[in-house]
Parts: structure tokens; sequence; C-alpha cells
């Protein structure tokens, strides 16, 4: 019987650490880190996820603000928007949340976002740094992965990984940090032949692709570790909804554990943007003139707090 790991346990244990860090800022007479949330229109999963990362700020201390802004907004006035942030101290993380409408050009406002308060790591900054293991602030979810493999494997030198999906959100960060652990990676894709083979020599198999039950048991080897960050809505037999991973969970009991869905991966993506935002308020404030490698120290720090093991 595979070990679910408990991805609401783990991310309530960094959100412990995250909010230690925060009181810590504080004693030394530092402000709580702030994090503002732009919304654009009211898409509903939008409204959710927001009230989410709101209330999980107030829970860890982080002074949080939204903008909401009718969906007619324009681009110009969008971007003047994150300028007036950027140049405000009391902000130490922005998060444009996306989908953004259609008239607007979403890499354009994700990147008019310093690099240094982009706490969902999606600059080209921040994208390089990663890429070249130089600092930087890493995407919240392939952080959150990562955590949730350590949970169960704390050292991946030399380990087979298989990653599905080459996603820049999702598949291609995760491969980087899983390079610079030291696994073995083979990054797949919708193209990619023979999947099935691939994925039975894995130790672990990152299944990001989006695409419902992809993952069937005989693809899998008995005790690999599993991470499904995949989730689709889907209507069942008697007209309700059920939210479902990429992998077939009910097929890979074999494994040595395996992620949930929900319950898995998501938790852990806010729980990171969480960690992200402290670690952005540190070297503001605390890291003035710090060089790149106090930078990749920093990142280094929030990026593989220990966890211990993964929480009963």
């Amino acid at each position: 019987m595979a070990e679910i790991i408990d991805g609401r346990a783990i991310a309530r244990q960094l959100d412990e650490k995250t909010r230690s860090e925060v009181d810590a800022l504080v004693r030394d007479g530092y402000p709580a880190p702030g994090l503002t949330v732009i919304l654009v229109g009211n898409d509903p999963a939008s409204e959710v996820y927001v009230r989410r990362k709101i209330k999980a700020c107030e829970l860890v201390g982080i002074a949080s603000t939204e903008h909401r802004l009718p969906a007619d907004t324009s681009q110009e006035d969008l971007l003047a928007l994150i300028d007036k942030l950027n140049n405000d101290n009391s902000v130490h993380g922005i998060l444009c949340q996306v989908p953004l409408p259609d008239h607007i050009d979403t890499r354009r406002v994700l990147r008019s976002i310093a690099p240094e308060k982009d706490v969902d790591g999606f600059h080209p900054v921040n994208v390089g740094r990663l890429s070249t293991g130089s600092g930087g602030i890493v995407p919240c979810t392939p952080l959150g992965v990562m955590k949730l493999i350590n949970s169960v494997i704390p050292d991946l030198t030399g380990k087979n990984v298989v990653v599905i999906g080459k996603s820049n959100i999702v598949g291609k960060p995760v491969a980087n940090l899983l390079l610079d652990a030291e696994a073995t990676v083979t990054v797949t894709h919708i193209y990619t032949a023979g999947l099935p083979e691939i994925c039975r020599q894995a130790d672990v198999i990152v299944a990001a692709a989006g695409a419902p039950e992809l993952v069937r048991g005989h693809w899998v080897k008995d005790g690999a570790v599993l991470i499904d960050v995949g989730i689709t809505r889907q209507e069942t037999q008697e007209g309700k909804t059920k939210l479902v991973g990429d992998i077939k969970f009910d097929e890979v009991q074999h494994a040595a554990a395996v992620t949930p869905v929900p319950g898995g991966v998501g938790p852990m993506t806010i729980a990171c943007l969480l960690a992200n935002t402290v670690q952005a308020a540190r070297t503001s404030m605390v890291g003035n003139g710090s060089s790149d490698s106090d930078y990749a120290d920093a990142r280094s720090r929030s990026m593989f707090i220990g966890l211990g093991p993964n929480p009963k």
C-alpha cells in the first residue's frame, strides 16, 4: 500500500517556519513582510485562489493588500499600478493573478514586476538565475514539489526522475531543481515516444501534463515515488464533479509514496508563496547591498528548509 504524502501537513510545517521568520523580523524592528495581490476581472477560480492566499497571509503574519480591478482595465493602467508597487518599500511581493483578460499581454505584465518582488518566480531574471543555479526566487509549485519529494527522499543524488510535461511554470523549473539536487532527469512531453517504458525506469515521477489519469499502474515500478501536479475537474456518473490528477491513483498502490489530488501539491504552492514573500522581504530589508552569492544563500535557506520525514 503506497504511503500518502500529506501536502496539507507538510504545508502547515512550512507555514510554521514562515511564521517564525516573520516574528523574528518583527522582533528585530523590521515591518512585517508585505504581499500585494492584483486581480483583474472576476474569474471564479481566481477569486477562490486570491481569497485563499489572503487568508494564508493572515495566518503567518504577512501584511496583505488587494487591488481588485474591473475586467476592462487597460493594460497601461495595470502597468502603471505595478510600477507604483515596484517603488513602494512596504511591498515586498507582488502577485498578479492569472489568467488576465484577453486584451492584456500577460507576458509583458509579468515581466514588469521587479524581479526582487516577483514572488511567483516567473520573471526572466529569476528564470535565468534558477537555470544557472545563481539564486533568485523559485516558482512556487516546483518549490513545493521539491519539498514533497524531499519529505520521503531527503537525498536525490543519482536518482532517476522522470518529469512529464515541459511547461515554463512547472516542468522546466522542476527539472532544473532536480538537476541541482544531483538527480538524473528525463523531461518528457506530448511528442515523447515510449512514455510508459520511460516511466517504468523511474525512481520518481513528477506528473505535470494536465492530462487526467494519464499515468497508469503498469507505468510505475514497485517502490517509486509519485508526485501528481495535475488537477482536472470531472463530472461523475451521479452528475457531481470531482478533482482528479494526472496519475490513476487507485492503480499505483504498489508505489512507495504518492501525493493525493486534492491535498498534495496544491497546499504546498500557497505555503511556498508565503515563504518566497518572506525571502523577498528579508533580502530587501536585511540584505541591502547583498551579492549574488548572498542571494543564492537566501534562496537555499528558503528552498531547503528541513521539514523532516513525511508527517503522519
